[in-house]
């Protein structure tokens, strides 16, 4: 592997194996009823939206990073599936994927707002 290869996709492989530890601790509830699950939703479209940024950034294809994005939500919620004291629910996918797309439109907005400041 190159060290371009490497500087794209380490990122998402660091951020994926984050997203994988989450979801492998058996409750992440907070005691705090409603904001609880909001919070928890919160951070399913965070982590899902840097996802979306650094597959943008590796893939240049935004297509592409939200259907990786959406299928690693779906490998996500597989797993949690199996995970004592956590459950698959489809509503999260839909969340994670939203996610995804955020970080995608995010990172082409940023990226082309650089490309226009460097350009004479």
């Amino acid at each position: 592997m190159s060290a371009a290869s490497f500087r794209l996709w380490a990122p998402v492989v660091v951020v994926a194996a984050i997203i994988f530890a989450f979801s492998s601790v058996p409750s992440l509830g907070t005691g705090l009823g409603t904001w609880d699950l909001v919070l928890r939703k919160l951070a399913h479209l965070t982590e899902y939206a840097i996802l979306g940024a650094l597959l943008q950034r590796a893939l240049s294809r935004s297509g592409l990073a939200i259907l990786i994005g959406g299928l690693y939500a779906v490998s996500d919620e597989i797993h949690q599936h199996f995970v004592r004291g956590r459950h698959a629910a489809w509503y999260d996918v839909v969340i994670d994927t939203i996610g995804v797309t955020i970080g995608v439109i995010l990172w082409r907005r940023v990226w082309r707002n650089a490309r226009r400041n460097t350009m004479p």
